[in-house]
């Protein structure tokens, strides 16, 4: 799942403390916070095993940023 992120300080920050958080609960997550050119983008991969928990948090992003 890959996130294009508003650019901000702010939001650089709530994001990698939101990674450092799901990474300590759920291991199966990798997390890629990558800020370059002006754009900030958040990669999250898991196990094919774990692709049902990944749709699931894809959809209420989804939904959240509606």
């Amino acid at each position: 799942m890959r996130m294009e992120l508003d650019a901000t300080d702010e939001v650089a920050a709530r994001t990698a403390s939101l990674v450092m958080r799901e990474a300590g609960c759920c291991s199966f997550f990798t997390f890629s916070l990558v800020a370059t050119g002006g754009r900030l983008r958040l990669d999250i991969t898991v196990p094919e095993a774990e692709a049902e928990v990944l749709n699931a948090l894809q959809a209420q992003a989804t939904a959240a940023a509606r």
